[in-house]
């Protein structure tokens, strides 16, 4: 077999992973890039192969940053079938849709204000575009092996999010295991990853890889950001990403008010992404911690915003209350909105709960920055800005190196990806120096051979 790193190698984002062995070629992922403008400008090369090539893509779960180049390659030809879990199929039908949509009105918002420096401003594809990447998906459950041309594929449960799943493949060479992103084994949704199948050589994530996460209840850290913006009079709001985040937001932000440990204010969910996957959420509740009722109660702390006039009547609202919106890392969406209207009053707080990829606004929020660029304007940041690590979906450096260490025994070789240069070489280190296993960051673009 042979291995390319198409994406994803020496940063966080633009998962593609190309395998081909005698007879199969097979895209692992087929992400885009997000952050820093050098990165989103690979979302525009032509891949270095044909898309009608492919025999099929294999996805490990639906994040944009995995799946959101699909439209694009299916427009350029691609035929084959998207090979992913029930659930991720469905958030499929969600996500895609909804990043072509953002991406044309991006493209017509430059295009309305003139502060593109391209005349005219193109979206990456359009919404119909996404739907045309639906006939070509095809569902396979955890344990089911399913042959793809000289190949054969098994999901296995990685926690994450809703549907995220570690895929095996395996040729008469032997067996590749690609991780995707793993979840923590103390998630308050998600089970915890499943141990795969001893692997010849594994592709590991490590978005994570040099930290552990804090000891911390995520509730009460929620709950006292929550009580702090609520005492001074103040909005609080809440970018997340749709899939796993916000669902994970409305459970904490519930425990608030059941605990009473914040007052109880109106919560408002204004993300259609959001909502509609939260409804997945509770169809498909097998694959979660949360029984049926459970969902039912968490989910309805929030009303979920409908039209986009109830989204600008929110931004005219002074009195306490929460706004969960899209997108995570303030790259794009009614957030931005959100942050306009929000971000000069000091009364206000924004949480970011997660990680914050560099080149994104969110990051820069992190950073402290005084003001942040949006619509092409500054806007000043006078707001009180918090981030919280508790909530991400991501395994830390230690639940990578006990996933690793479940199905690693015998590799030949482990390749760490998905991650910034200082995250994935501290994994390195510790996957070398702890398990004993040989163990590369391959660079963007390196090629293998898998002998």
């Amino acid at each position: 077999m042979r291995l390319t790193f198409l994406g994803a190698a020496g940063t966080v984002t633009g998962s593609k992973f190309l395998v081909e062995a005698p007879g199969a070629r097979v895209l692992v992922d087929c992400g885009v890039y997000q952050g820093v403008k050098k990165l989103r400008l690979r979302n525009w090369e032509p891949l270095p192969f044909e898309p009608s090539s492919l025999d099929a893509v294999v996805l490990t779960h639906a994040h944009i940053d995995h799946s959101g180049y699909l439209p694009a390659l299916v427009r350029d030809g691609f035929r084959g079938s998207v090979h992913c879990t029930p659930p991720t199929r469905e958030l499929l039908e969600i996500l895609l849709p909804d990043s072509g949509k953002l991406h044309e009105e991006d493209a017509a918002y430059a295009n309305r204000k003139h502060f593109s420096k391209h005349e005219p401003a193109l979206p990456l594809y359009r919404e119909e575009d996404a739907r045309n990447v639906f006939p070509q998906l095809h569902a396979v459950g955890f344990g089911e092996r399913v042959r793809i041309a000289g190949l054969s594929l098994r999901f296995v449960p990685a926690g994450h999010i809703l549907g995220a799943a570690s895929a095996e493949l395996e040729a008469a060479g032997g067996r590749l295991l690609f991780s995707g992103d793993l979840g923590r084994w103390n998630d308050p949704l998600m089970h915890p990853p499943a141990a795969p199948a001893p692997a010849d050589w594994i592709v590991l994530e490590s978005t994570y890889g040099d930290r552990r996460h804090p000891d911390q209840d995520p509730v009460a850290a929620v709950a006292e950001v929550l009580r702090r913006t609520v005492l001074r009079g103040g909005i609080l709001l809440l970018p997340s990403f749709a899939v796993g985040r916000a669902q994970s937001l409305l459970y904490c932000l519930h425990e608030s008010f059941r605990r009473e440990l914040a007052p109880r204010v109106p919560v408002y969910v204004n993300s259609p992404m959001a909502t509609s996957a939260t409804r997945l959420y509770q169809r498909f509740s097998s694959y979660h911690r949360l029984s049926e009722g459970e969902c039912e109660a968490v989910f309805e702390v929030a009303s979920f915003v409908r039209s986009v006039e109830e989204s600008k009547r929110l931004n005219e609202r002074r009195e306490p209350l929460v706004i969960v919106s899209a997108s995570g890392m303030a790259t794009g969406g009614r957030v931005l909105h959100h942050l306009r209207a929000l971000l000069p009053d000091p009364r206000n707080t924004v949480l970011l709960p997660g990680f914050q990829a560099p080149g994104t606004r969110g990051a820069d929020l992190a950073a402290g920055a005084e003001s942040i660029k949006i619509h092409g304007g500054r806007v000043p940041v006078r707001a009180e800005v918090a981030q919280l690590n508790l909530l991400s979906a991501h395994a830390d450096q230690r639940d990578l190196l006990r996933w690793l260490g479940s199905c690693g025994a015998g590799a030949r070789r482990v390749f760490v990806v998905h991650g910034e240069p200082a995250a994935s070489d501290a994994l390195r280190v510790r996957v070398r120096d702890d398990l004993g296993l040989a163990v590369t960051v391959p660079d963007h673009l390196e090629a293998v051979e898998l002998a």
